[in-house]
């Protein structure tokens, strides 16, 4: 899925979330998942990809990230529940 996006991850239902911005949301997550970088989501675990959204470009998607990261945690987890309400991992439906 070669696009810019932005996306948000989660540890668990209701855990820890992480909100990144990518232009390729296949190869970010597995980045993720594999724990390539020592980073917020290896030191906590969270690899669970439970919501994402495309944007036209990169500068739309930098700005929509910096717009979800200052929302409380009610507004993320209902936006993460509208579209996710079971929060299942949304990893292997992008194949």
């Amino acid at each position: 899925m070669r696009q810019a996006g932005v996306y948000i991850l989660a540890s668990k239902r209701n855990g820890t979330l992480y909100i990144g911005v990518t232009s390729d949301l296949v190869k970010r997550i597995f980045e993720h998942r594999n724990e390539y970088a020592a980073g917020f989501t290896s030191k906590y675990h969270v690899h669970r990809l439970v919501y994402f959204e495309t944007c036209p470009d990169m500068q739309c998607a930098i700005v929509r990230e910096k717009h979800l990261k200052k929302w409380n945690r009610a507004w993320k987890i209902r936006l993460i529940e509208q579209f996710n309400p079971e929060w299942k991992d949304l990893y292997p439906t992008l194949f």
